[in-house]
C-alpha cells in the first residue's frame, strides 16, 4: 500500500535552529513506518514545497489540463494513495493554516474511503493535541476519516534531533511503540478499505456531488 505523510508548516522559526521542529517529528514518523512496516511505500509531501498562493485557487477550480504541474502531480499521489498521515503543530487550538490550505486545494473524492491518522507536536507540553481535535472534524469532511489513535510529541525539541533521530538518552523503542499503536489502525483499516473498494465503487454506491451545492439539501416540504 502507498501512504502520504504530509507535514504541515512552513516555518523555519520554531526552536531549537535550525532544523524546523515539524521536520524532525516527520522525519521520526517515516524511520518508524519504514523500519516497522516493510513492504509498503511511504512518501514525504511537504507544506513547503507548494508556493502559498496569494489568489487561492483550488485544483478542481481549473480547465482540464490547465492546472499547474506540481498541483496536478499531487492530485495524482494523493488520488493513489491508500491512506494519509497528517504532521501538525498547533496555532490557536487549531491545526495549521499551510496544511488547511495546502489541503483545501483538492477535492475530497480525491481522498474518500480511505484513512488517515493524526500527529499533533509543540515545543510545550501539550504536544498539540487541541489541534488535533479539530483535525477530526476537517479530515471528516474530506472522507479520510481519521483512526481512534493519535500521535502527540510535546517538547519536540527535546525528544528528536534535526535527522529525526532521537536525542541522547530518550528510548527510540518506546516512542516507536507508542507511534504504531496509531499507524497499524491506519494499516488496517487502509487494507479493510482498499479490499472493499476493489469490490464495490464508493463513487458509484454513493453518487458525488458534481452538479450543484444544492444536492446536499435535504427534500423540500410542499406547503
Amino acid at each position: 500500500m502507498k501512504f502520504l505523510v504530509l507535514l504541515g508548516t512552513v516555518r523555519d522559526s520554531t526552536p531549537p535552529k535550525p532544523a524546523r521542529l515539524g521536520a524532525r517529528v516527520a522525519d521520526a514518523c517515516l524511520a518508524c513506518l519504514k523500519s516497522r512496516y516493510e513492504g509498503h511505500e511511504f512518501e514525504l509531501i511537504d507544506a513547503l514545497d507548494y508556493p502559498q498562493d496569494a489568489v487561492f485557487k483550488p485544483h478542481f477550480a481549473y480547465a482540464k489540463s490547465k492546472a499547474p504541474a506540481g498541483l496536478n502531480e499531487l492530485a495524482e499521489k494523493i488520488d493513489a494513495a491508500d491512506g494519509y498521515i497528517l504532521v501538525s503543530p498547533e496555532y490557536n487550538h487549531s491545526m495549521s493554516p499551510a496544511l488547511a490550505n495546502l489541503l483545501n486545494h483538492f477535492g475530497s473524492s480525491l481522498f474518500a474511503y480511505k484513512p488517515s491518522a493524526i500527529v499533533t507536536y509543540s515545543a510545550g507540553q501539550w504536544g498539540g493535541m487541541r489541534a488535533a481535535i479539530g483535525m477530526r472534524t476537517f479530515l471528516s469532511e474530506l472522507g479520510c476519516l481519521p483512526v481512534s489513535a493519535m500521535i502527540h510529541v510535546p517538547k519536540a525539541q527535546e525528544i528528536f534531533q534535526a535527522d529525526g533521530s532521537p536525542q541522547e538518552g530518550v528510548d527510540q523503542d518506546s516512542w516507536f511503540d507508542y507511534f504504531g499503536r496509531t499507524f497499524s489502525q491506519l494499516a488496517w483499516w487502509a487494507q479493510a478499505a482498499g479490499d472493499h473498494r476493489a469490490q464495490v465503487d464508493p463513487h458509484e454506491l454513493v453518487r458525488n456531488f458534481k452538479r450543484d451545492p444544492s444536492q446536499r439539501n435535504a427534500p423540500q416540504i410542499d406547503e
